[in-house]
This record gives structure tokens, C-alpha cells and sequence, in this order.
């Protein structure tokens, strides 16, 4: 039955094909928009054009242009008629509507049809590409299974997702995607996550890992609990993020809208006056389609869209244009320490020995086999560092863990203690006054009563967060603090080693707000990077708060304005990249695009330098 029931199933991918659709990070090509629609669209385009050059040959009658021109009108008039009661706008539409039509009532009948054609394809094309960027977004993670292969009664059953229910086993082969979220309980595997995550490498998924809908299984299979299925799956919340991160306007984006909405009066009684003044019908009809505001709205949404789209494909969440905008106006970054510019574990970085009969293996087998039995995150760091440098780890006899101070141990016949200064002193035992320890924590290993060494353990700095810093500071960020809730001395040593601007330790999490709201008064444009959980009142003061690392954290994606998907610090400066560069494209489409062209574009016209049909081929340019 089991047999059967896979031989039910779609073929399954290969692996290379799936993985080479699931990383592909590039729009999707304009081919694939050109539904039965847009088809039609086209070929009202092309009809009208093909009647107007007919017209202009003198084969086709007037009756017949005129019927081409209402055809094609159509949409325009509907599209702007809609607008305009429904959004109270008016845009493109109706000002080539009343162009058009001005041109037919002057006779200028193939000028007003031209027009018409031309603007058909520019407004034919700016959808395309507004279309082409939201498609971007609905694909930039790839599509989840509409099926598993749910393993009930010791059978594997093929179930539509819906019908998948949190407890189910899911099993999933090499070449396919995850249908949940969920949690590994057997097998081991590569999964592509960059669909989720951003990241290039795949990563080793073995029991107890967590796992999400809409990655690939490259090698190896895999027994899921589901944990999530549907609207509630991280696939799925991404997608809302986005989607929804376009209604979010920037506030450049709302002014050119202002703009528009009381630049359409004057530019009509600009018009009137020039008709009163000239009674040159050709010109009005130029000037009617330089002085359109529709740019102004065109400027940015397309560029906030593609951006957005770009971000998240890089595992980058943004909330919408008014965050990528701010994004790019921050001039101070403020972090938080652990588990943001560092990997929030401790790990062993120096050892000293006291006792020249003592070898470091030997001070980290006593070490490690003393506090093998322990939890504390202290003693598994210790742990960690012995079995790394391959010393064997005896089983502790009579161990005993004395709460905030150290372990008691007998290993190969001997006496170990290892704890804190305080915890030596109470068992008797001397050591150097001269050990310091620079702001990481000390723990001391005596053995038989005597002094043999010290352990350093300190968080270690993120690999990547130094040159992650300075892309951040080559990119205009003119100061970057950290604001901690550890002590002085650590953070000094942090702070220190990566170069940061001005470091304030000890601080609750009220006392970071307070922070940045000093930073804020000093005129500043602040972004607060932290986990999303612990720093959430800090990153709701800031300008902008950015939770790193949140990939199946609901609570961490919902607090911060950016949610940077993987612990990778670089992902702060490709988001500050993407923001400025969408910003200044924004500001040259206002510039260049409404500012010059038009201003030319008029200037020429009243100089009668140009008539309607050169004027709309400027437009579509």
C-alpha cells in the first residue's frame, strides 16, 4: 500500500532543477505577465496603430479612425472615470482623454490619435513593470507543495496540505520542497532556506532542527512534526509582510501625491489661459500632456515596490517605503551586545597556568570532566573547548554543583574544584593575585588544593561584525553605539575590539530607550539593532528598529520596522544599500523625470519647438 501510494504522487523534481527555481533571485521575465489580458491589450494597441497608419495613407475613411480612436480610449476613460470617483484622483487617463479628444474636435485627427497610441503603450508599460515587481514578491520564495506524504497507521498517506494537522509526521525526499513548519524528529539532510533566510549555503538539518515551509530538501530525507501548516507557516507570514509593505507609503511618496492633487487646478487654468492668449489648439494639446501630474504618483511606487522585493529576497523584511526611506536618512546605528555584534555564547579564548607541572591539555581534561555533568552555559563552553582540543574526558565521581560559585569533583583519583575566586578561597585554596581578567569571566581549576590554572571565557565577536561596521560607516553612518545591559568591563572589551563610537553599559532596558531618545534630541536619525524580544521597548523608540535573526520568531518579526531573517550582521549594510539606492533613484525620477523633462518639455512647447506627437514620445521616454 505504502508502495502504491508514493507511485500516487507527482514526480518528484530533481533537485537541481527545484533548488535552481527556488534560488533564483531575478524578477520574473515579462513573457510570463502577458496573460489573455494583456494579449488583448496588445492587440487593441496594435489594431488602433495599424488604422492610424491606414488614415495617415489615405486608405482608411474618418469613420473608421474614429472608431479606432473610441476603441482605444476605452480603458482610458474607464480607468480615469474610476479614479476619479472612487480615489477622488485624477491622472494620466483623463488628461489624454481631454487631449484626444480636444484633438478631434480641433480636426487634428491624426496628432490626437498618435497621442493616444503612445500613451497607450507608456501606460501599457508601466504596468507591466509594476505588475513584473509584484510578481517579484509573490515568487521571490517559490510556491508550498499543495500535498505531503503524512506517515499515519506506520503508512505514508499523500494528503493535500489542508489537510495536514499540527502533530503530523511529514516525510520529505531529496528534490522536495517542505510543505510546513516544523520540527526534524528523524533522518538528516541539506535544506535549502534561502527562500526563507537569504542564505546562499545550504544548511544541515538533523533531529531537533526546526524546519520551514517553502525550502528545499537538497540531500538526504527528512520526518517532520508539523508545528505550523497554511496561513500560519513562516512562508506564508512573509508574504503578508511584503505584500502589505506596499500600502506603507514613504513620506516622499505622500508628498508627491500633495503635489499632484492641487498641481491639476493650476495646471487647467494654466492651459485656459494659454488658449485665451494663443487660440493654438496644437499647443494646448502639447502642453496638456507635459503639464500631466501622473509622473509625480509614477516616481516612486514602482521603485518602493522593486526595493522591497529586492530586500526580501536577500532575507530582509521591510515593513514599508516609509521604513526604507528612514532607512536611508539614519545616520546613527545603536546595537545591542549579546547575540547581536557578538554570538551570545561563551567560549574559552585564554588559558593561564599556575602549576609548571600542568599542561593546558591536562588543565582542560581535569576542567572538562569536572564540569561535564554540569549546565551551566559556563561549564558547557569549558565542555566544548577540552573536546575540541581532544582531550579525554574522564566521568566525574562524587561531583557536586554549588549554586553561583563552582563544581566539586573526583576525577582519576584526584581533587577537583573549579568555580570563582570566592568559590577557591572557601575550599582553601591560593592563587596569584596577578590574574586579571580584561573583562571576561575567570574560572579556576585547582586540583589536590593547589592553584593549576584559570580559564578565560568571554562571548566571542560576531566573524563578519567588524567588517560589517565599517561598510556601515563607508555608507555615511556617522556614529554607532552600543547599549547593554552587561558590565562595563565586557562591554569596553567589545566595544573596543570592534571599534564602536561610544559604549554604555549596565543599562536596563527603559535606560536604552532613554538613549536613543538623547541621540534623537540631538537631531539624530537613529536605527536600534537588536533580537526583537528583549530590546522591544528600544526598538520601538528608535527611528527605526531592526530585529536580527528572527526566522521563526513571530513575536521578533511583529516588533521591529526591518526584520533581518538570519543572525548575519551584513544584512544591516546590503539594507542600507538597498534604501539609499531606492531613495536617490526616487529623487532623480522627481528631478530628472518631473522636474527637467517638464520643464523643457512646456518651455519648447510655448516655442512651438515641438507639437503633441513629439511631445508623447517624450512622454513615453
Amino acid at each position: 500500500i505504502a508502495s502504491r501510494t508514493y507511485l500516487q504522487q507527482p514526480p518528484a523534481v530533481s533537485p537541481a532543477q527545484d533548488v535552481a527555481t527556488q534560488a533564483r533571485t531575478s524578477p520574473p521575465r515579462f513573457a510570463a505577465l502577458l496573460t489573455r489580458e494583456r494579449w488583448l491589450e496588445i492587440a487593441r494597441i496594435v489594431g488602433v496603430g495599424v488604422v492610424v497608419l491606414l488614415y495617415r495613407q489615405a486608405i482608411a475613411p474618418l469613420p473608421l479612425l474614429l472608431a479606432a480612436v473610441a476603441v482605444g480610449l476605452y480603458p482610458l476613460v474607464k480607468t480615469g472615470i474610476l479614479d476619479l470617483v472612487r480615489k477622488r484622483k485624477i491622472g494620466t487617463e483623463i488628461f489624454v482623454t481631454i487631449a484626444t479628444t480636444i484633438a478631434m474636435l480641433g480636426a487634428e485627427y491624426v496628432a490626437g490619435a498618435v497621442l493616444m497610441v503612445i500613451i497607450l503603450i507608456a501606460e501599457f508599460i508601466a504596468e507591466l513593470n509594476t505588475e513584473r515587481a509584484r510578481a517579484s514578491i509573490k515568487t521571490l520564495i517559490g510556491s508550498v507543495p499543495a500535498t505531503a506524504v503524512v506517515r499515519r497507521a506506520a503508512l505514508d498517506e499523500t494528503v493535500p496540505v489542508t489537510a495536514v494537522q499540527r502533530g503530523d509526521v511529514v516525510i520529505v525526499r531529496a528534490g522536495e520542497k517542505i510543505p510546513v513548519d516544523g520540527v526534524v524528529r528523524s533522518g538528516d539532510a541539506s535544506v535549502n532556506q534561502a527562500p526563507i533566510t537569504g542564505e546562499s549555503i545550504p544548511q544541515e538539518k538533523t533531529p531537533g532542527a526546526s524546519v520551514f515551509a517553502g525550502t528545499v530538501v537538497e540531500l538526504g530525507a527528512l520526518d517532520i512534526e508539523t508545528q505550523k501548516v497554511g496561513g500560519d507557516t513562516m512562508f506564508a507570514r512573509i508574504i503578508a509582510l511584503v505584500e502589505g509593505a506596499e500600502a506603507q507609503q514613504a513620506p516622499v511618496q505622500k508628498l508627491a501625491d500633495r503635489v499632484a492633487a492641487w498641481l491639476i487646478p493650476v495646471v487647467l487654468l494654466f492651459l485656459l489661459g494659454v488658449w485665451f492668449v494663443t487660440r493654438d489648439l496644437r499647443m494646448v494639446i502639447t502642453l496638456l500632456i507635459f503639464t500631466s501630474p501622473a509622473e509625480l504618483g509614477l516616481a516612486t511606487p514602482l521603485v518602493v515596490i522593486a526595493a522591497i522585493a529586492r530586500a526580501a529576497r536577500a532575507g530582509i523584511l521591510l515593513k514599508g517605503g516609509i521604513y526604507l526611506e528612514l532607512m536611508a536618512k539614519v545616520d546613527v546605528l545603536a546595537f545591542d551586545k549579546t547575540g547581536t555584534l557578538t554570538l551570545g555564547e561563551p567560549a574559552v579564548v585564554g588559558i593561564e597556568l599556575f602549576d609548571t607541572a600542568i599542561s593546558e591539555a591536562d588543565l582542560l581534561r581535569f576542567a572538562g570532566g569536572a564540569e561535564r555533568r554540569s549546565s551551566h552555559p559556563l561549564a558547557k563552553a569549558i565542555v566544548t573547548r577540552a573536546e575540541q582540543a581532544g582531550a579525554p574526558l574522564p566521568e566525574p565521581a562524587n561531583f557536586e554543583v554549588i549554586r553561583g560559585r563552582g563544581v566539586r569533583a573526583k576525577l582519576d583519583g584526584r581533587a577537583v574544584v573549579a568555580g570563582n575566586a570566592a568559590f577557591l578561597s572557601e575550599n582553601g585554596v591560593t592563587f596569584p593575585a596577578t590574574a586579571d581578567g580584561g573583562g571576561r569571566t575567570m574560572v579556576y581549576v585547582a586540583l589536590d588544593g593547589r592553584a593549576a590554572g584559570v580559564l578565560y571565557l568571554a562571548d566571542r565577536v560576531r566573524p563578519d561584525a567588524s567588517a560589517a561596521l565599517r561598510r556601515l560607516k563607508a555608507s555615511g553612518i556617522k556614529r554607532i553605539v552600543m547599549l547593554t545591559g552587561d558590565n562595563a568591563a565586557i562591554a569596553g572589551r567589545i566595544g573596543g575590539e570592534l571599534g564602536v563610537d561610544s559604549v554604555e553599559a549596565d543599562l536596563l532596558p527603559d535606560e536604552k530607550v532613554n538613549a536613543i531618545r538623547r541621540l534623537q534630541a540631538e537631531g539624530h536619525k537613529v536605527a536600534m539593532v537588536g533580537d526583537g524580544i528583549n530590546d522591544a521597548p528600544a526598538l520601538a523608540a528608535a527611528d527605526v528598529g531592526i530585529a536580527m535573526g528572527v526566522a521563526g520568531t513571530q513575536a521578533a518579526i511583529e516588533a521591529a520596522d526591518v526584520a533581518l531573517m538570519t543572525d548575519d550582521i551584513g544584512k544591516i549594510a546590503d539594507a542600507r544599500t538597498i534604501a539609499r539606492k531606492a531613495y536617490r533613484t526616487v529623487q532623480e525620477n522627481l528631478f530628472v523625470g518631473v522636474g527637467v523633462v517638464h520643464v523643457l518639455g512646456i518651455t519648447a512647447a510655448l516655442l512651438k519647438l515641438i507639437g503633441p506627437i513629439e511631445a508623447a514620445v517624450i512622454h513615453l521616454g
